[in-house]
């Protein structure tokens, strides 16, 4: 063998055995990409489950104050906030005016119950019906 086909052969060799600057910029840049996406995926499925737990916290709030207040007077407006900044608000409608103008057993009676609360800049909001039957004291 000549000199000129070993050095060939050594030349080549060298140049086979690891990856050039441009191929290793290149798996860098797609490495990158995938993370980012990968990240705003999992931002995305946090923030989705933080809002699903502050609606379930909500609707919480709403039965425990329609439990609290199965009938009520409709002229009354109550309301309050949670510690948590949740506002909520209870209203009531009468359903049948005749039976509760003569204050019947059966009187019909929408309560509303409206729960609120600001979540960065949105404002979102949850709001449970029910029609019970009962007297209103007035």
């Amino acid at each position: 063998m000549s000199q000129s086909s070993v050095r060939y052969l050594r030349n080549s060799l060298s140049r086979e055995k690891g990856f050039s600057l441009l191929e290793m910029i290149v798996a860098v840049a797609i490495l990158g990409i995938s993370l980012g996406a990968l990240y705003q995926a999992v931002g995305g499925a946090t923030n989705a489950t933080r809002i699903d737990e502050k609606y379930l916290y909500a609707i919480e709030i709403a039965k425990s104050v329609l439990a609290d207040n199965s009938i009520v007077d409709p002229s009354a407006n109550v309301s309050g906030v949670t510690e948590g900044g949740f506002k909520w608000e209870l209203l009531s409608e009468s359903v049948s005016a005749e039976s509760i103008a003569k204050n019947s057993e059966d009187a019909l009676q929408k309560i509303i119950v409206n729960v609120s609360w600001d979540d960065g800049v949105k404002s979102r909001k949850v709001q449970l019906v029910s029609v019970v039957s009962g007297v209103i004291n007035r």
